[in-house]
């Protein structure tokens, strides 16, 4: 059998749908800098802390997800958290991927 792929939380904050990922207690934007869950017994305590933010209605639908090891950190192995850790796929000049916005004075 083979060993289980470490693991990532994830949440989306309730009042803007930001992506977020767990980091000693707390959630931060950053895929990069998150928790990062090698046995499944952490993974799970993770999750169950994870259920107060949801009860204070900071974050819904916390959840695991696989990840792999890269020269730059960690990535995503399935599509739809390649995705997720982007920003929106349908417009390139919004979300994490936008190149940061000049404020033109009228």
């Amino acid at each position: 059998m083979a060993p289980a792929s470490p693991k990532v939380l994830t949440a989306n904050r309730l009042q803007t749908g930001e992506v977020l990922y767990w980091k000693a207690g707390g959630w931060i934007a950053d895929l990069r800098q998150a928790d990062l869950f090698g046995e499944p017994a952490a993974a799970e305590a993770a999750l169950a802390q994870a259920q107060a933010f949801v009860a204070a209605n900071q974050v819904v639908t916390p959840y695991l997800f696989e990840v792999r090891r890269t020269g730059d950190g960690l990535a995503p192995v399935k599509e739809r958290e390649i995705i997720r850790s982007l920003g929106p796929s349908v417009r390139p000049d919004t979300g994490k991927q936008a190149p940061p916005m000049h404020k033109h004075h009228v």
